[in-house]
């Protein structure tokens, strides 16, 4: 046979099992119109030794790594050695290295999987989905036919299209975070009695049928292979069999959104040959119905496990070849692409790490600073134990009971806005607080309100057993149990043996314990201390002098970092942008302002009214996001108290719209006095930055500001506004955590932000775990916020000074440190060593925040007046 392969052709002169060997036929035409690069199955006797030798294997002791007398040890490895290569004529080199695997394999999976035995294997990837592998050693026609019907099994029954693959030993199939389901029920999704329907409806969009049916047209010669004396190019015959599918069979070749149900076969040689040779030949149907009717008479013995790593069986099906692939996905786009799988020689662990089990719970476990927090851990997790309250802080627990906001009742402490969930569950409970009027108008069903309830007991306990949750609620197991199955239809929960006997865990929980089990994640994401993280943070932001920016590009990229920070309005073009951007010039911001890209504007609510002065807090935002940004503060117009010309300035812009000064028919100071109350409540902004200059320094004219116009605070999308607030934060400082939220004016609570974190972890967006020691709570981080802390922490500190406005985002003082905070005042100032806060400047006199010698001192002193500093001392100043 001769197939073209690019410009050349080539004669196929060898086959044999996994290798075709192919030589140059030196430009003769193709003999076959498409070759489909299927290696040839392994036959069925084979398959059987195979199977027999790991059964074999499997009943000799198992290697162990900690026996008490290693020269019985080697003794005995020796031993079985030499008998593997005695049993199957191979060298001691590869008898060794063959032991060794599968016994690497046997202590992962418990089991070496033979055809009497089956595997289960399921493990979590770097994206946060999870790869399933079948280890059934019955050769790749009776897998690939297993395979095929299973990925048609799970899109029918969860409504997504899999990744799936097949090879001599192993059927994978890769998960997404929608999919959660017990293990072992996987083995019983195909029945002997449906099975054939379902590979069939399977293998109708599958390569394997569109290639056999090419080749039955063309043998039959219902396609013509010559025309006229000369060969019909390949490609040509290929669009004549496309053709004559879809005039003898339409529904193979009609669009699915117009086909309802299954596709009907029709009587047809042509069609009944393509489906014979794809289960016979390609496939092997009759086997598998043999295979599956074993497992349902309990002949076979099915094993399932959940893995924190692939075990060294699976490395073979997550590497597969092409030839190996169930579905159109090319190489480069495989969601196994995503699985890391460890070195030869390092350890392999079965089971996950208790450390990493109690790591999370303590990472999830609530740290409430006081009785709000407290008030948000209790709301978002449902209810917390007696246990639970002694472990956290009893004192907060009876301020919010004192507040009326919690209450304490068998054994639980729950919030006022979850007493109706309770009374559902409970009927015959009196609380001595009532519900608030808006959730208690809320009717609630009992199975409803336990699947809440436990919704968020799970967000913060780990692996659970159902008999456990049962307990602390105080209701049936049966009924945990429905709840649970009820959790796991929606891809909240997973079930498995995590640590002990069957138990649930919060699929975000468990997806971040299982990176936590692995060396080389716990590395990766080591806690750094406040001073690394500050050091961080001053390259994340561009203030370090070897990170800033330059040109209107430049400033752009600072003003997408510090997008909806509010600081003082004067501070902007101080100190701020300054700071992050070389040489930097007002007109660079009056750019961007006027060609649409950045606008400005209050989104903070105002304490007191009063005109807009330089410490009148603004944020600039990128204007795509000034709709998210808005959302976020809802403002009545109609409560406001607003001066005369206030409200002539708003009359006149709702009825004409965008308008300059001039166009507004008010003198100059009715006009400023206006246009600066409307500012400072956040109702107006003009096109340009200049109109702030305007306002906040009465020196600029009132022509040079632009169109002002008002501004919508619309808070109907407050999801996606949430989600926008909860990526920018992301962007602006590559680590988020609760505390970094004390200077954010205009920030969601923090449950509604970790909501979203939670959500983004669990699609494998962001990381999830403990970034920076000494800081309470959750914390998420972007992966190459991750890698550029791990350079931090590797580089040396160069104990170089960096001078910032304490108006600046970075004045972190006091919120990550232990010490004082410093007011944000723009006009002050503050040094930084190494991410150390060392000296402030407030007004003229300096105050030292940490202990320096007298002639450091001097030069702290010099680089905070605004002076550079020569290199002395140890230092190298920039002011």
């Amino acid at each position: 046979d001769i197939f073209q392969l690019g410009n050349a052709s080539w004669q196929i002169v060898q086959v044999t099992s996994g290798t075709v060997r192919v030589a140059d036929a030196k430009g003769a035409p193709p003999t076959i119109p498409f070759w489909l690069g299927e290696a040839p199955a392994r036959s069925d006797e084979l398959s059987r030794a195979v199977s027999d030798l790991r059964a074999d294997l499997s009943r000799h002791p198992e290697r162990s790594e900690g026996s008490q007398d290693a020269h019985l040890e080697i003794l005995r490895c020796a031993q079985d050695d030499e008998w593997l290569a005695t049993e199957c004529g191979i060298p001691l080199s590869a008898a060794q290295q063959i032991s060794a695997h599968l016994h690497d394999a046997k202590r992962v999976l418990g089991v070496l999987p033979t055809q009497d035995t089956l595997v289960l294997e399921r493990f979590f990837d770097e994206s946060g989905g999870m790869q399933l592998v079948l280890h059934a050693p019955f050769g790749s026609r009776i897998n690939k036919a297993w395979g095929l019907a299973l990925r048609k099994r799970f899109c029918r029954q969860f409504n997504f299209e899999l990744q799936a693959a097949a090879t001599e030993d192993a059927v994978l199939l890769s998960l997404g975070p929608q999919h959660s389901f017990p293990l072992a029920d996987v083995f019983r999704y195909l029945h002997p009695a449906t099975a054939r329907d379902i590979l069939v409806q399977a293998f109708l969009d599958a390569p394997v049928f569109q290639t056999r049916w090419r080749w039955n047209t063309t043998i039959s010669l219902a396609v013509p292979r010559n025309r006229n004396g000369k060969k019909v190019p390949p490609q040509l015959q290929r669009s004549m069999a496309d053709d004559m599918m879809a005039a003898v069979f339409p529904d193979a070749a009609a669009c699915l959104e117009n086909v309802a149900g299954d596709r009907k076969l029709p009587d047809h040689p042509l069609v009944n040959q393509a489906v014979r040779d794809c289960l016979e030949e390609a496939m092997d149907f009759d086997g598998l119905a043999r295979v599956l009717t074993r497992i349902h008479a309990g002949e076979i013995e099915c094993v399932a496990r959940d893995t924190p790593e692939p075990s060294a069986l699976a490395f073979e099906i997550i590497n597969a070849k092409p030839y190996a692939f169930l579905d159109d996905a090319p190489l480069e786009e495989r969601r196994t692409q995503a699985v890391y799988t460890r070195r030869g020689g390092d350890n392999q662990l079965g089971v996950l790490d208790e450390a990493a089990i109690e790591r999370v719970r303590d990472e999830e476990r609530p740290d409430p600073r006081d009785a709000d927090e407290l008030h948000d851990a209790l709301l978002t997790a449902g209810f917390l134990t007696d246990d639970d309250a002694v472990e956290i802080a009893p004192a907060l627990f009876d301020a919010l009971a004192s507040a009326r906001r919690a209450t304490h009742v068998r054994d639980l402490w729950i919030a006022a806005e979850r007493l109706p969930e309770l009374a559902a569950i409970h009927p015959a409970l009196h609380f001595d607080i009532a519900a608030p009027a808006s959730r208690a108008s809320r009717l609630w069903s009992r199975e409803d309100a336990i699947v809440e309830l436990l919704r968020g007991r799970l967000s913060i306990t780990g692996p659970v057993t159902a008999s456990e949750l049962a307990s602390s609620l105080d209701i049936d197991e049966r009924d945990a149990d429905a709840a649970l199955l009820k959790l796991e239809s929606e891809g909240v929960v997973l079930r498995g043996y995590f640590s002990a006997a069957s138990q649930w865990c919060d699929r975000r929980l468990l997806a971040r314990i299982h990176r936590y089990t692995l060396n080389r994640l716990r590395a990766e994401i080591e806690p750094v201390t406040a001073s690394d993280f500050m050091r961080f943070l001053f390259a994340w932001q561009h203030v370090a002098p070897s990170s800033r920016l330059t040109g209107i590009d430049g400033l752009r990229a600072a003003i997408a970092v510090l997008d909806g920070y509010e600081v003082a309005a004067g501070a902007w073009e101080r100190a701020i942008l300054p700071l992050r951007v070389e040489k930097y010039e007002p007109s660079m911001l009056d750019m961007l302002c006027l060609t649409g890209e950045v606008g400005w504007a209050r989104l903070s609510p105002p304490s007191a009214a009063a005109l807009p002065v330089s410490a009148t807090p603004m944020a600039l935002f990128l204007r795509e996001h000034a709709a998210a940004w808005q959302a976020l503060r809802g403002i009545d117009t109609e409560q406001l108290a607003l001066s005369d010309p206030a409200l002539r300035v708003l009359e006149l812009l709702r009825a004409r719209g965008a308008s300059f000064a001039r166009d507004l028919d008010l003198d100059v100071e009715s006009l400023r006095q206006g246009l600066g109350e409307l500012v400072s409540h956040g109702l107006v902004a003009s096109d340009g930055f200049a109109g702030l200059r305007m306002l906040i320094d009465r020196k600029t004219r009132s022509d040079t500001a632009g169109r002002w116009s008002l501004l919508q605070w619309d808070s109907s999308d407050r999801e996606f506004a949430i989600e926008l607030q909860a990526r920018s934060l992301l962007k602006r400082y590559g680590v988020v955590f609760r505390r970094l939220l004390t200077r954010e004016t205009n920030a969601a609570p923090w449950r509604e932000l970790a909501r979203v974190y939670r959500r983004l972890e669990a699609r494998g967006e962001i990381r999830g775990g403990r970034f920076v020691s000494g800081m309470s709570g959750e914390q998420f981080a972007l992966p190459d916020a991750v890698e550029r802390l791990r350079e931090i922490r590797r580089t040396p500190a160069d104990n170089s000074l960096i001078v910032l406005s304490t108006a600046d985002p970075l004045n972190l003082t006091g919120i990550l440190t232990t010490g004082e905070r410093v007011r944000a005042v723009a006009g002050n100032r503050i040094a930084w060593r190494d991410g150390v806060a060392i000296s402030v400047m407030e007004g003229d006199y300096v105050r030292p925040l940490a202990e320096l010698a007298a002639d450091d001192a001097m030069h702290v002193a010099a680089a905070l007046a605004g002076r550079r500093v020569a290199a002395a001392s140890g230092f190298v100043g920039r002011a």
